[in-house]
């Protein structure tokens, strides 16, 4: 039997527990209580039969995961559902759902009466290892993903592995892809655990650099390791490719990257790729995006110093590190050298 486990980000008066393990949704009305509020609101992509009873009168209010729904135009209507329900200052909002849920209902819940309580019950793989930790909240704009957001602790992260039950195989790949960078930002070899380890080994390690840098003044860049291509692949194929799979190919490119830019050796450049090839991942560019496209989106990404560089987070001598005006020649060798997937 799976003993839950319990990690602590801390953060003075703003610290919370994320617990993770069997059944640890049934922990919700405690906590609830234990926030003091007179009502609740739940947002879930679940089954409502999925969804705990927060033990306070509350609306369920139903959402759909997926990033064409996280957009300005869904933190409206929650705050508007929460205004509908009478939900005060005192209250509290229950996100239940994947990674864009909790990312969209943790925004809804900053803005309204300028800051809710907030509860995640992740239930996919990649919002257990990392999107409902840390306290980001964001939506995306046409222009780019996540660049409107707010930074929001929610009281507590209830990380339920019984939810991981139902995952289709490419949720699995969504996750497998964090957890494939998090070998290189701090973690080391988690393969061949079990998922509710690999899920607490995840979560110690964020929870750790949140402690020391929650607003990325430093530090905290390390956890978007192979994001930046990442990113871009997931607005270049219209969000087909899913989060976490962009993050193992641009896991590949960064050590890549790296290599090309003299950073790390060949030996560690090839680690990169056993490491997301080890998670069973996809490796390759999907077909058809183009060399100039990816750049063009790289160049608005929120780690950007200036309004046409190119920044990385880049393994080297000094460990993981954000590199910023890396040359966009060495970038597009490194994309052009980089296999695509078949069209």
């Amino acid at each position: 039997m799976t003993t839950p486990r319990r990690i602590d980000v801390q953060l003075g008066d703003r610290s919370y527990p994320v617990h993770i393990g069997p059944g640890v949704r049934h922990l919700l009305p405690g906590i609830v209580a234990g926030t003091g509020a007179a009502r609740a609101v739940v947002v879930s992509a679940r089954p409502p039969q999925e969804v705990p009873d927060p033990g306070v009168p509350h609306l369920l209010v139903p959402a759909q995961d997926g990033e064409h729904r996280k957009t300005l135009a869904t933190v409206e209507e929650l705050c508007r559902a929460f205004a509908g329900h009478g939900l005060t200052r005192g209250d509290v909002v229950v996100s239940c759902g994947g990674g864009t849920t909790t990312d969209t209902v943790g925004l809804a819940a900053a803005l309204y009466h300028r800051g809710v309580a907030v509860i995640h019950l992740p239930t996919t793989l990649l919002a257990q290892v990392d999107a409902a930790v840390g306290g980001k909240t964001a939506v995306n704009l046409p222009e780019a993903k996540n660049k409107v957001g707010a930074y929001w602790q929610p009281r507590a992260v209830l990380c339920d592995t019984d939810h991981l039950r139902t995952l289709p195989p490419v949720e699995w790949a969504n996750g497998y892809g964090e957890i494939a960078r998090c070998h290189f930002i701090g973690a080391g070899d988690l393969s061949g655990l079990p998922v509710h380890e690999q899920i607490a080994a995840s979560v110690a390690l964020k929870a750790s650099v949140v402690a020391a840098d929650e607003r990325d003044g430093g530090l905290r860049h390390i956890l978007n390791y192979g994001h930046t291509l990442g990113h871009a692949l997931e607005r270049a194929t219209d969000f087909a490719l899913r989060h976490g799979e962009g993050v193992a190919i641009g896991t590949v490119f960064a050590g890549r990257l790296a290599g090309a830019l003299g950073r790390i050796g060949p030996e560690r450049v090839a680690e990169h790729l056993a490491t997301v090839r080890g998670y069973g991942l996809r490796e390759r560019l999907p077909a058809g995006v183009r060399t100039a496209e990816l750049i063009a989106l790289m160049r608005q990404d929120k780690k950007a110093v200036s309004g046409s560089g190119l920044a990385f987070v880049l393994d080297g001598p000094r460990g993981v590190e954000l590199v910023p005006d890396v040359p966009e020649p060495v970038v597009a060798r490194v994309l052009d050298a980089t296999e695509r997937e078949p069209g």
